[in-house]
């Protein structure tokens, strides 16, 4: 079996303009999730917004099976050929997992239809993700629940389409509730948004994150089958 190939993306601005994240993630946060997803057998390469095409040339997405995007500050700075050139490849079967803030990004709104919009604060609460499908693969290797002791509050309503699939709800302790891991399909590619990810907080670290990102790229990674077939064909039967 071919080993999945990966692209975590991300913007890498907060690391290098706050102080508090760059003691977190002193080589971006990209670079931890690559490392994990390494030790887990899968090949890994990483980009950035200030790269070349922020990294995400033809060549790399043609060579690409899941591309995982981390975004906050810089939305808008991403340019549209690339989000086009993201999208064909989405539909052509390529995974894609967006994480935490990157649910404002022009890839996932773009898949989306909508705003994407959400309430929101930060005050360093808990966070109870509960698996609400314990059958997904997404959901492989964990038990009822995980907690993360401190991260950013999301709250309904989350303005997205009907999930094709929900694996996970999480519950603040400020009280808001958040569908928090949404499967959808688009074309012949897989897209899964997770929730938990902020700058300020270690959330990349915690053994049940990483597990979650681990499994989705599974999950999300294209598999062999007859691509569609569009427009005029000949008949099966004979017509009369």
């Amino acid at each position: 079996m071919r080993t999945i190939r990966v692209t975590v993306w991300n913007e890498y601005i907060h690391e290098k303009k706050d102080t508090k994240v760059a003691e977190i993630y002193p080589k971006g946060m990209h670079t931890v999730i690559a490392e994990f997803l390494r030790e887990e057998g899968f090949e890994v390469r990483t980009a950035t917004l200030e790269e070349k095409d922020h990294g995400l040339t033809e060549e790399v997405l043609n060579n690409t099976d899941v591309l995982i995007w981390w975004g906050h500050l810089a939305h808008e700075k991403v340019s549209d050929e690339v989000v086009d050139r993201v999208y064909r490849r989405v539909l052509e079967g390529m995974g894609l997992i967006v994480l935490h803030s990157a649910h404002y990004s022009k890839i996932f709104k773009r898949l989306m239809g909508t705003t994407c919009s959400l309430k929101w604060r930060e005050a360093g609460e808990k966070e109870r993700i509960w698996v609400v499908a314990p059958w997904h693969p997404i959901a492989k290797g964990l038990g009822d629940y995980f907690e993360l002791e401190h991260e950013e509050m999301y709250g309904e309503p989350f303005d997205i389409p009907p999930p094709d699939e929900l694996v996970f709800i999480s519950w603040f302790k400020g009280g808001e509730v958040f569908r928090s891991g949404c499967c959808f399909y688009r074309g012949m590619g897989k897209i899964f948004y997770f929730r938990p990810g902020h700058e300020t907080y270690p959330t990349y670290y915690d053994k049940n994150v990483q597990r979650v990102i681990i499994n989705a790229v599974r999950w999300a990674a294209p598999v062999e089958r007859p691509k569609p077939r569009f427009g005029r064909v000949e008949p099966l039967e004979k017509l009369s």
